[in-house]
């Protein structure tokens, strides 16, 4: 009934007149906002598979994760921010220039207890012996094999026909 009272409280007749219905919401539960995490750390890896980046992150990154990415005010907005500073940025330097060069996996785990708890990065480079194709390459071997796939039942077209009239008439200026 809180809600209802407020709805009068602050809109007038007329406009509450028009709305079709009031839809309440609830604050976000823990698992929600792991599901939260979990999607955001999705997109990050998808960003990273043109270098053959995986992320693996530990449920207690995960909580960790929710627990700093949540305010009961904002809901989980500021869990974007969260992950740009404490995932995306350790990351970079190892995606330039560190051992996910070539890519790899990422692992994130915790360490510590209460409030010195923080996120632990373990990095595994991929085998260099498995060189990744890059997507020159991978797009030379489509080439190849769509080049092979067109030619087959071809038809030979006939030239269009040129204007009206021959060739030895001057045409009229």
């Amino acid at each position: 009934g809180e809600d209802e009272e407020a709805v009068k409280r602050l809109f007038t007749p007329e406009f509450r007149n028009r709305l079709d219905a009031v839809i309440p919401f609830a604050a976000l539960t823990p698992e929600i906002v792991a599901r939260v995490v979990e999607k955001f750390v999705m997109q990050l890896e998808a960003q990273l598979a043109d270098r053959n980046v995986t992320i693996e992150l530990s449920s207690a990154a995960k909580e960790w994760l929710a627990e700093r990415g949540y305010e009961p005010l904002y809901g989980a907005r500021p869990l974007a921010r969260v992950i740009q500073e404490h995932i995306k940025k350790p990351l970079a330097e190892e995606l330039l220039f560190g051992k996910l060069e070539h890519g790899g996996i990422a692992r994130i785990t915790t360490t510590g207890e209460g409030e010195e708890k923080k996120l632990a990065f373990e990095y595994i480079p991929a085998d260099p012996s498995k060189k990744a194709k890059s997507r020159e390459d991978e797009e030379e071997d489509e080439g190849e094999e769509f080049a092979g796939e067109a030619l087959v039942g071809a038809i030979q077209k006939k030239a269009l026909p040129g204007p009206k009239g021959s060739a030895k008439e001057p045409r009229p200026s």
